[in-house]
This record gives structure tokens, C-alpha cells and sequence, in this order.
């Protein structure tokens, strides 16, 4: 930077700053700053051009200037009244330190008080760049307060500064964690707009509550708004989309995910954006960035950490909340062979999850590892039985009779992103190298819908196109839950107990339509309408067996999937089916569970329970093969039709024990069959009577 570019700078900011003026000292900076940078833009030759923000309450964590260098968002500066300093972690006062917070996820961002200037990327000093410190206060001595040293370190933070680029990651965990800040600084911004009434944003929020999430707080809104927006972006670029903004990502998606399309223009409206351009605009750079190519190529393994890389980064605490842990492969893939064993041994399904009519549900399906495992393990049989050529059809097949239900955008996307490369790998793994590889050239029917809300309740009509789509996902996932016969339900649904004090009015109960059946607000007892919640089948054993004062312990997510997927299966259709979840294991013996153990024994044949232990707060610590504390348990039930209730189910127990989590997966990759479930006589001893009457095994390994 030339000495007297600097000094022309230090001079006006000194006469400026002493004429009496009301506007505030970030405000009087904003200009000789924003010129400052267009001038050393030019000595390097970039465009360099600036848009400087207000303060006003609307945008109280908007950076002050946002720099374009060649028409591309670069970076932003954020001013502090002179004396302040730059040193943004160590700044003081509420304020000061609530702004960093959210700034501190931008990639390129200077920090600046007119004589102290720093270079940060997401929240971290720029590699070899120590904070700029003038040698006088050029607010005070005009140019005597530079010197030529001064000139040379502003222009090295400068060149860094204007010459950046998005360094987006190749891997999945590494975009998962280069997205999260991003992710979190947009957020942030909804989280403000909401705050302002009558904004554009407050607007779409209320939209969104009246026709597709009734339950959506500001907090929730504004974390379903930075999700989607990311995601949309995500799958766009990887669909061969070169420019994001929400119009042209919306056409890529159209061919295969209308609903994600329809929902980023909704989200995308201009006057929406206006008021989140930060956030926006930064994000929609560094995805265009990302070499689609090259990420594509990633492993199909590192998929299954993605989201959960992502929200630990993002949010931790909501990542508790949601329950979003990678399920490890050998439990998925050991639920996966024993339901296929048994479809072929009970429903003489040879090719099990690639046979016939073979329809299977994943009710939480995240970031679809179980249908992903279902198809691998099905195609694999046809091939050993068919060879590769049958294996086209049958992916085809699988992904008509695949579905699952997400509540959250992210995995979501995640999903049909790695069930398509999926089936369309195994489509054209199967073809002669000199063949074009082809697409799927359908959408999934995997649906971002809550499985607990009412099968009954018809979305409302007569909305336009862009609502139409939020519809027509909402109405096909009901249609799911009410018609057809579904085979197999599997999956690692969420297991959270609610814990809400009794004078609490605001806190939204979980459960859904499971618990609470289709209530009519303002309207009469739920008795008097008619209609007895299915939840009730578990709770009212329990009252009359005297344990009613532990029923708070069974209000957990878990317990409301297997009564949703019990109703699915045996209530809805009678064919029978294979439900296998891996779930919290309180239920095995827990007073408050006397109800759901009872109904289960009624609507099924057999019962295989894989206790896995992995209490890590009680007196006897055992490993667990997830990052929690909670003790696990793999179930899974059939049920070859229709049923004699009066007849108890069968219940077969193992018991895993090793050693560590790494013993306890081999094991769990060792079983190869439910024949290796042998009968034994000391399943009294080792857990509560109230399951007794049943055949176990009981593995030990030191």
C-alpha cells in the first residue's frame, strides 16, 4: 500500500472527527474505510467494490462493509469506535461479545477501530497475520499517526484479505464442518429478523406455522430456514448447479426433489433475502466453490457421519436434542441380515429386501443408512442368485418399494443424496464398461414428514405451486402411513425423554397424533370426540398394574415409534411383517413398560431381544456401542399374519458383553443368523419377572 494512500485516509478521518456531528464513530469510519480498500483493490489490480450497512436494531449483527472483488462477495469489515481495539475475542461489554459470537463464523472478516486492524477466518487469526496496530491514533494526529512500517503490515492484511478465496473442503466431514459456522451466522440473522415486526422474514415464518409446521417456535423456524437454505444449496451444487441463487438451484432440483426446489424459492423470496444477505450470500459463494467431481468420488462410508459432523459443530446441544448419532455399521447391518433371514424363511422372500414385493419403512430415517444397507445386502443376493445383469431391474424395483420419514431438512437431503448414488451405482456397476452410465430418473420416496403427526388430517387445498409442493410431500407421506403393505420398519428412531415441569404451558408435548390422537382445539373431551389415542394401549396396563407413578418414564420418542410402527404394521394391514429397531433399553424392564411389553407379546409371533448393554451412569459401567450414556437393546419382531392374542409371543434374549465397544461390534458382526439364537433357562435369573416365560441365550465374553 502506498504511504500516501494511508496518509490521505489518517488526514480525513482527523478533520473528520473534528467537526461536532451526531453520527456515531463506526458510522464516520465506514466511508474512508470502505475507500481504503478500493484503492489497495486497485494497486493490485482487482475491482474492488464496497456496500456499507446501518446500524440499525434490524441488523444489529450485520457487519458494517461487505467487499466485492470482481463482482464476488470476499469478505466484510465490522467497526468499532476508535480506542475500542481490534482484538475481537478480548473485546468487553455485552455487546461487543454477544456480535462476535455470531461474526466469528465468517470465513473473511477484518475488524477494525481506524488504527487497530485484524484478519480473522471463522473465529481464528489469519495465519501469519498479527493484529495491525498504527503508530498514533489517525482520528487525533491525522498523518503523523502512520509511519512506513504501518503501510507495509496494512498491506500484507490487505492482500490477504482481498486476495481470499473459498477453500471448501473435499471430503464430506470436512464441507460438514465448513458449512456448520455458515449454517449458524444464517441462522443467527433469521433469529434477528424475527425479532423485527412486520419484516419479510417474520412474514414467511408465519406462513410456514399456518400450513405445514403449526408447532414451530421463532428458534425452531429459524433453524429449519439456515438447514434447508444449506442443504437445498448442497444438493443443488451436487446436482451440476454452477450458480446458487435460489431460482436457477431450484431448477437443478426440480428433476428429483420438487419439494426441496419449491422450498428454496419459498425460502429464497427476494425481500427474505434482503433482510439475511450476509448470511445468504456468503453461504451461496463457498458452496459454488465446492468441486462437485471430486466430492462425488468420496467414499460411500464417509456419508454416514456427515450430519452428525455437522451438527456437532453446528449445535451441539440440538444435536443432543434430535438424538442424531451415527448408528455404526455393524448394528445397522446386523438388523438388515437378520430381517432379510427372515423374510426368507417366513415369508419366502429368497431375494429378501430385492424380492417381490418386499415395501420397507425407515419411520426416522436420518441420513438413510438403513435403506442404504437394505439395498446393498438385497442386491448382493441377487447378484449371487441372478447374476449382474438382473441387478438393474431389481435396484429400480427397491427404490419404488423403499420409503422413509425425516423430520429434519438436513439428513433429509443427505438421504436422497446417498440412496441415489446408491441405487444409480449399483445400476451402473452392473453395466459393460463401453455402456453409458444412467440415472435413476425418479424421485425417492423418502419423505421430510414427522411419522408421528395425524395419518388422518388432509393438508388444505387451493395454495400455490410453491405450497402445493410442501403438500404434496406432506399428503404422499400420509398415504403411506394409511394404505399399502409394508413388509419390514426399521431404523434407530430418536429416544429422548421429556422431561417438562407440571406448571409448564408454553413447552410443546411430544408424542403427536400417537399420543394424543387428532384433539379438535377448543372443542369437547377427547372421549366425548370419539376417539381413544393408540398410546393408551401401553399406559392403561400400566395404571391398572399399580405402576401409574412411574409412567413419566415412558413419554420417551422411542416408546411412541414402536406404538406407531406396531399400528402400521398389524393395525392397518393384515399381512403381518418384521419390525427391528434399536432403541433405549429401559423398556425390557421398567415398571412403566408393564403395558408395551404386554402389547407387544399380543400383536406379535416372536421376539428376539439383543440386549447390548452400555450404562454408563449406574454402579456396573459397560461399554456402549454409541456415544451416550443411555443402555441400548437391538428388538426385532414378526408376525406371519394374522394373530392369536391371547397367545404370548415367543422372546428370545442374548445378552452381549465385552469387553469394549470395538468387542461388543465384533460380536454383533459374528451373528450371522437367528438360528444362532440357542435356547437356554436363565433368563429368570438375569432380569425382571414380568418377562418371564420366555427362551434366551446368554453370551459372556470377558
Amino acid at each position: 500500500m502506498e504511504i500516501c494512500d494511508l496518509h490521505e485516509f489518517a488526514e480525513k478521518l482527523k478533520n473528520k472527527f473534528a467537526l461536532p456531528g451526531a453520527a456515531s464513530p463506526e458510522d464516520q469510519l465506514k466511508p474512508d474505510v470502505a475507500a481504503l480498500l478500493v484503492a489497495a483493490g486497485a494497486k493490485y489490480g482487482l475491482t474492488v467494490e464496497t456496500r456499507t450497512e446501518t446500524h440499525l436494531s434490524e441488523h444489529k449483527v450485520r457487519p458494517d462493509i461487505a467487499i466485492y472483488v470482481g463482482g464476488l462477495i470476499c469478505g466484510y469489515v465490522e467497526l468499532k469506535a476508535p480506542g475500542v481495539g481490534a482484538d475481537a475475542p478480548k473485546l468487553k461489554g455485552k455487546h461487543n461479545k454477544t456480535q462476535w459470537q455470531k461474526l466469528r463464523g465468517l470465513p473473511n472478516l477484518i475488524y477494525s477501530d481506524g488504527r487497530e486492524w485484524s484478519l480473522y477466518r471463522s473465529g481464528e487469526r489469519a495465519e501469519g497475520q498479527p493484529i495491525v496496530r498504527l503508530y498514533d491514533d489517525p482520528t487525533e494526529t491525522g498523518e503523523a499517526a502512520v509511519t512506513e512500517e504501518d503501510a507495509e503490515a496494512l498491506e500484507r492484511l490487505f492482500w490477504d484479505f482481498l486476495s481470499w478465496k473459498p477453500n471448501v473442503p473435499h471430503t464430506p466431514s470436512g464441507v460438514a464442518n465448513y458449512l456448520a459456522p455458515l449454517t449458524r451466522f444464517l441462522r443467527s440473522e433469521v433469529e434477528n429478523a424475527l425479532e423485527q415486526s412486520g419484516s419479510a422474514v417474520e412474514l414467511l415464518a408465519t406462513e410456514w406455522r399456518q400450513f405445514f409446521f403449526p408447532d414451530s417456535d421463532n428458534a425452531k423456524f429459524a433453524d429449519a430456514y439456515a438447514q434447508t437454505v444449506t442443504y437445498a444449496m448442497l444438493l443443488a451444487r451436487l446436482s451440476g448447479a454452477v450458480k446458487l441463487d435460489p431460482t436457477e438451484a431450484a431448477k437443478t432440483l426440480d428433476s428429483n426433489n420438487g419439494l426441496l426446489a419449491r422450498t428454496l424459492e419459498l425460502l429464497g423470496q427476494p425481500e427474505a433475502r434482503k433482510e439475511l444477505v450476509v448470511g445468504f450470500e456468503m453461504l451461496q459463494r463457498s458452496l459454488e466453490e465446492l468441486d462437485s467431481h471430486d466430492f462425488l468420488k468420496s467414499k460411500p462410508d464417509l456419508w454416514l457421519y456427515f450430519y452428525e459432523d455437522f451438527l456437532a459443530a453446528y449445535d451441539p446441544k440440538l444435536r443432543k436434542d434430535y438424538g442424531v448419532y451415527y448408528t455404526p455399521r455393524e448394528v445397522v447391518e446386523l438388523q438388515v441380515r437378520l430381517a432379510s433371514e427372515l423374510l426368507e424363511d417366513r415369508f419366502g422372500k429368497k431375494l429378501g429386501f430385492a424380492d417381490d414385493g418386499v415395501v420397507f419403512l425407515d419411520p426416522a430415517v436420518g441420513t438413510g443408512t438403513y435403506p442404504v444397507a437394505a439395498v446393498k445386502h438385497g442386491l448382493e443376493k441377487v447378484r449371487a442368485r441372478s447374476g449382474k445383469g438382473a441387478v438393474s431391474a431389481r435396484a429400480r424395483q427397491m427404490a419404488e418399494n423403499m420409503h422413509g420419514f425425516e423430520v429434519l431438512v438436513g439428513p433429509y437431503a443427505v438421504a436422497h443424496l446417498r440412496l441415489t448414488q446408491a441405487l444409480e451405482g449399483a445400476i451402473n456397476d452392473a453395466k459393460d464398461s463401453a455402456e453409458a452410465d444412467e440415472k435413476l430418473g425418479r424421485r425417492l420416496n423418502v419423505y421430510l414428514a414427522d411419522t408421528l403427526s395425524s395419518p388422518n388430517k388432509a393438508p388444505p387445498g387451493g395454495l400455490d405451486l410453491t405450497h402445493k409442493a410442501l403438500t404434496r410431500e406432506h399428503e404422499a407421506a400420509r398415504k403411506v402411513k394409511q394404505f399399502g403393505e409394508i413388509l419390514v420398519c426399521l431404523g434407530n428412531p430418536p429416544y429422548d425423554r421429556q422431561q417438562i415441569d407440571p406448571d409448564d404451558t408454553t413447552t410443546q408435548r411430544k408424542g403427536g397424533w400417537v399420543r394424543f390422537g387428532d384433539q379438535v382445539k377448543g372443542a369437547a373431551k377427547q372421549e366425548e370426540q370419539g376417539e381413544r389415542p393408540i398410546f393408551r394401549d401401553f399406559t392403561e396396563p400400566a395404571t391398572k398394574a399399580g405402576a401409574g407413578v412411574h409412567l413419566k418414564n415412558l413419554y420417551n420418542d422411542y416408546v411412541y415409534f414402536w406404538r406407531w410402527a406396531l399400528w402400521r404394521l398389524f393395525e392397518q394391514q393384515e399381512c403381518g411383517g418384521i419390525i427391528t429397531f434399536i432403541t433405549a433399553s429401559s423398556f425390557l424392564g421398567g415398571p412403566a413398560f408393564v403395558g408395551m411389553r404386554e402389547y407387544m407379546r399380543r400383536e406379535f409371533d416372536e421376539i428376539y431381544v439383543i440386549n447390548l448393554g452400555g450404562d454408563l451412569l449406574g454402579t456396573r459401567k459397560t461399554p456402549n456401542v454409541f456415544n451416550i450414556q443411555t443402555p441400548v437393546a437391538i428388538s426385532l419382531g414378526i408376525r406371519s399374519g394374522k394373530r392369536d392374542k391371547e397367545t404370548p409371543a415367543n422372546v428370545r434374549y442374548l445378552r452381549v458383553e465385552a469387553a469394549d465397544r470395538a468387542g461388543k461390534l465384533a460380536l454383533l458382526e459374528g451373528l450371522n443368523e437367528i438360528k444362532s439364537f440357542a435356547l437356554g433357562s436363565d433368563f429368570r435369573r438375569l432380569v425382571r419377572p414380568i418377562l418371564s416365560k420366555v427362551q434366551c441365550i446368554i453370551l459372556f465374553l470377558a
